[in-house]
């Protein structure tokens, strides 16, 4: 299932939101082992462990939204909305600072 969070950004500017929200996060959550790797212009690939498993996922960057699909085993669902909800703050964050002329 992907998750949306709706931007009316710049492409550059919505990428750079993303990396810095990134960032952010895995300064935050440096125990989970997060990782970010752009997979092209718009397609970023990302990752973090929880109780040993490692989690993977996609950030793709649209036109009028950053879309997260984060796939999750059966056991760790309950974390999957903690996760998302928690990713989807840090681009809110920074989608919030470049409105305002602060990136």
């Amino acid at each position: 299932m992907k998750h949306s969070v709706h931007h009316d950004l710049e492409p550059e500017m919505a990428k750079t939101v993303l990396e810095r929200a990134w960032e952010s996060y895995r300064v935050e959550f440096s125990d989970y082992n997060p990782t970010f790797r752009w997979q092209g212009d718009s397609m970023a690939e990302v990752g973090f462990s929880v109780k040993g498993v490692r989690l993977q996922g996609q950030l793709e960057l649209r036109p009028k939204a950053i879309e997260l699909d984060l796939k999750v085993p059966f056991l760790l669902k309950p974390f999957r909305g903690a996760a998302v909800r928690v990713i989807d703050q840090h681009i809110q964050k920074w989608i919030t600072k470049a409105k305002l002329g602060q990136l």
